[in-house]
């Protein structure tokens, strides 16, 4: 919650830094021994210094607390202690009713410093070292009021009793009973024959009265020249509900709610100041951000009436336009984004909103930022999913760079070109790649867009090197790791002696691009690391108090915990929220490379790591992304019971995102269970409502577009309708070898490997599997390997028991990976083929060794249990019927036959097809 606003430049005295200084007294009072009272532990008197170190470090933000808000820090951090402390300060405040009292108490304040400010000191006396953070900030303020006025001083006063005044408005902190009137807080109390507080508190009134029935009389924005650097004092603004609350984040937070929400009554009479172009460029810079953050559960129309507020009032605010161009970006809106963006560099030139310094070149200043303008442009395009204009203005972008020697914008576009040829499907780019103005033009256009993707990706790491980009080596170590994950290197070069490679990805290189992206948090591990000031991250520590300890995930509603929600903990590292961002993404990449290499415990480690340690810094699709593959896992590896328990704490927490990844999760979960359940129609309206997520552009949403067209080729496999499942399958591989999907492709040939096994046409369906070994051979995909493996198996025991030790062997060959890293599924179709391998040699003996074949059957019905798989459970007890009929277990094979018969039961005559609710 935004407190009182202060005014830039040099260190001043505020009656908040007289409030920290007042606690520093109480801290560290001279004379006393080494734990004073009131403080009970050393421990207790340790925690009130790291808070003060804290205020200390947060004074640089751009707002103060109230003093009813540092009361309630200090009721979080100090607990039991509150009511003395808070007594004790709202009691020397108050007794400050004279430029001689405030004299005084500076004066006294010099005892606290120890060394040459005191002059007798104690061994066991408490002194504060003058080079500490607490002795700095005290000889600041010791300082900083020798340097005042009698005129500032007394402003100073003024301040003091106006910030003790709306304190005493909001009765509710101190429980102040206003039928007592000695608690009145319209009476002068203790001092009322004084005449200069009587004066003081007969003007805080005078504003407070004029604050209520002020009307448009002053205008929002002030357009004399100092108000770049001070605030204007004394004036007051209209009490309009857009604007009550300017300068407060939370008003617009993504839940749409505020911590200030419960006390706008109490603070209605709180004076309004006006604000100056400096505190409103910080607000609309903290807004961009958790914009970013929280791109559409961010309230649209709630801030847009802001914007256009400010636009009004204050023309000259360029940076509105930027604000109201993110806004209508990340809700979708495509004219309102373009028309946004236009108007932000007719009227700015770039000059307002992008964070970045324009090289010193003074051709470029003509043009103003023009090579910024065509990279946001691009990016918009990028998001909205138009791939080819937003190659063709990237281009446009490359050209301006070099033409003004514009380096650094040349990196990001560069960049940023990588990313849109990484994520969109691009089968021909030659009229991009082979232009003049092309970085790699030279090369030619023989190269394919994979390989032309990877000179650009080295390039640009290369550039940002060289100009010292930080945060874009690591965002381009990142690109690099994803991209060596999915794709095999190749020589670049069509002609002449080549040199032996291995044509596969290498694993090796992924883990040294994600070391090395994660470099970048190296820089910011000194405290005394010039990169950033850490009075910021104390401020958002101080605003995190009321936060409870650690990310609960998938943490139920109705758990209750007996630990104190309220803690304080350790003090944060000076980290931007870019930097975590980064390094929170290569969390992110590291759980994709597991899943793709077929670690399930790594993957999971990584994702419970982002979503425990990065949450709150990340992007809100990010964190979707981590709670998606948290979900997944839980399906596959503990059920579909849990995962659908934690779906629906992950769909209430991203409920406002559209096109979220928990939505698409939703649909493959529901998908997946209805297949498992025989749900054939209710499978295929959910294979339909997830291909609509898709857009209909070519190249756009790839993987989405494959996710559906498998899904609805295993439907159809389901439903026996097997021409039409391979037809499905074929478009669908022809389609990922176009746009160089191979990974998905190594699944597809596995499907049709699937399909021709039911068909009854094994021999058709080995050479599919066979290929789909060798692509999990070149992509290292060893989970995805091994269930090839076992699909080769049973295709050799399908023709005929003379393959069945051939088939055994392939099974125990994939057993290790299998067991250590399959899911639920793979696991127990491994155990039921092992036992029909067992089964359908001839030199097994099941009278001799029946355990051989009952315990895997066993196994695979435990974990076919939590998925209701029918079809597999119902040949798992067929399976046990046989072999307890052969060894004359009649009550076992009639209750094994019984299960059999009920699982064929619910998979011919499955559930209502119209309910979508699965329990």
């Amino acid at each position: 919650m935004a407190g009182i606003v202060k005014p830039p430049g040099a260190f001043s005295v505020t009656p908040h830094r007289v409030s920290i200084c007042i606690l520093i007294q109480i801290y560290a009072p001279p004379a006393q021994p080494s734990v004073p009272f009131p403080f009970s532990s050393v421990a207790q008197h340790n925690s009130l210094a790291m808070y003060l170190i804290s205020l200390t470090k947060s004074c640089e933000d751009i707002f103060e607390p109230k003093l009813d808000e540092l009361i309630a820090q200090l009721r979080e951090v100090v607990g039991p202690l509150n009511d003395w402390l808070s007594e004790n300060l709202t009691r020397r405040l108050s007794s400050l009713a004279s430029p001689d009292d405030l004299f005084n108490f500076f004066n006294e304040l010099r005892g606290v410093l120890g060394g040459s400010y005191s002059n007798d000191i104690d061994d066991d006396q408490i002194s504060l070292d003058p080079s500490s953070n607490l002795g700095m900030f005290v000889r600041r303020c010791l300082l900083a009021f020798n340097l005042l006025s009698f005129e500032a001083a007394c402003h100073l006063l003024t301040h003091i009793v106006t910030y003790c005044k709306e304190s005493l408005s909001s009765c509710s902190h101190y429980e102040l009973n206003f039928d007592d009137p000695s608690c009145d807080p319209e009476a002068p109390m203790e001092y009322e024959n004084m005449e200069l507080e009587n004066f003081v508190y007969e003007k805080v009134n005078k504003e407070m009265e004029a604050k209520n029935i002020a009307n448009e009389r002053v205008s929002f924005h002030n357009h004399a020249p100092r108000a770049l650097v001070g605030l204007v004092e004394g004036n007051v603004v209209s009490h309009s509900p857009k604007l009550e609350h300017i300068g407060k984040p939370e008003e617009f937070s993504p839940n749409g709610s505020s911590s200030c929400d419960a006390s706008n009554g109490a603070n209605s009479s709180v004076a309004m100041f006006l604000r100056t172009n400096w505190q409103i460029q910080g607000y609309l810079l903290d807004q961009a951000s958790l914009i970013e953050k929280h791109g559409s559960s961010f309230l649209l129309n709630a801030f847009d009436s802001v914007l256009q507020q400010l636009q009004k009032l204050a023309p000259e605010l360029h940076r509105v336009h930027f604000l109201r161009y993110l806004n209508s970006l990340y809700h979708d809106d495509f004219p309102a984004a373009l028309e946004n963006l236009h108007r932000y560099f007719d009227y700015s030139a770039g000059t307002e909103g992008c964070d970045y310094v324009p090289p010193p070149s003074s051709e470029g200043g003509i043009f103003g930022r023009y090579e910024i303008a065509l990279l946001c442009l691009g990016m918009m395009h990028f998001h909205f999913g138009h791939p080819k204009q937003a190659l063709e203005v990237f281009s446009e972008a490359v050209r301006v760079s070099q033409q003004y020697s514009d380096d650094t914008c040349l990196a990001y576009t560069l960049t940023t070109i990588c990313k849109l040829l990484s994520n969109v499907g691009l089968s021909n780019t030659t009229s991009f790649i082979g232009s003049s103005y092309s970085p790699v033009a030279y090369i030619g256009t023989s190269l394919s867009v994979q390989q032309q993707l990877y000179v650009l990706l080295r390039r640009s790491l290369k550039r940002a090197e060289s100009l010292k980009l930080k945060r874009l080596v690591a965002s381009n170590h990142l690109a690099v790791a994803k991209f060596d994950l999915t794709h095999v290197q190749r020589p670049l070069l069509s002609f002449g002696p080549k040199a032996t490679m291995k044509l596969a990805t290498c694993p090796i290189n992924v883990c040294k691009e994600l070391r090395l992206s994660s470099h970048l948090i190296n820089d910011f591990g000194d405290e005394t690391s010039t990169l950033t000031s850490d009075g910021a991250f104390c401020t958002e520590w101080l605003k995190d108090l009321k936060k409870p300890n650690g990310c609960l995930i998938f943490a139920q509603e109705n758990e209750s915990s007996n630990n104190r929600a309220f803690h304080f903990c350790a003090q944060p590292s000076s980290i931007p929220g870019s930097v975590l961002q980064l390094l929170g993404s290569s969390y992110l990449v590291r759980a994709t490379a597991w899943e793709v290499y077929g670690s399930a415990p790594l993957a999971r480690m990584n994702a419970l790591a982002f979503a425990t340690c990065f949450s709150d810094s990340s992007s809100s699709e990010d964190v979707a992304l981590a709670y998606a593959k948290l979900i997944q896992h839980l399906a596959v590896y503990k059920g579909y019971k849990e995962a659908f328990a934690a779906l629906k704490i992950a769909e209430e927490k991203f409920l406002c995102i559209s096109k979220s990844r928990i939505q698409l999760v939703k649909l493959q979960l529901l998908h997946e269970h209805a297949l498992h359940q025989g749900r054939l129609k209710l499978a295929q309206q959910l294979c339909d409502e997830l291909g609509v997520y898709a857009s209909s552009l070519a190249g756009v949403d790839m993987e989405i577009k494959a996710e559906a067209s498998f899904r609805h080729a295993r439907t159809l496999l389901a439903a026996n309708q097997f021409s039409q499942a391979a037809a499905v399958a074929h478009i669908l591989f022809c389609m990922c070898y176009k746009f160089s999907l191979q990974v998905e492709n190594a699944n597809i040939l596995l499907l049709l490997a699937e399909i021709h096994k039911k068909s009854g046409n094994a021999v058709l369906g080995i050479p599919y599997a066979l290929a789909s070994l060798s692509f999990c051979q070149s992509f290292n995909l060893d989970l995805l390997k091994a269930s090839a493996t076992l699909t080769l198996a049973e295709l050799w025991l399908s023709l005929g028991s003379s393959h069945a030790k051939r088939a055994l062997a392939l099974i125990h060959s994939a057993f290790p990976i299998l067991l250590g890293h399959g899911g639920l599924e793979l696991r127990a179709r491994a155990f039921i083929t092992e036992a029909k391998c067992y089964l359908a040699d001839s030199s097994f003996s099941v009278y001799e060794e029946p355990e051989n074949v009952l315990q895997p059957l066993r196994q695979a019905l435990e974990d076919l249990e939590h998925l209701e798989y029918h079809e597999l459970a119902a040949e798992a007890f067929y399976l046990m019927a046989v072999v307890y009929d052969k060894l004359g277990m009649v009550n076992e094979r009639e209750e094994a036959a019984s299960s059999f018969k009920e699982h064929i039961l619910a998979l011919e005559q499955p559930l209502n097809d119209e309910d979508p609710q699965l329990s």
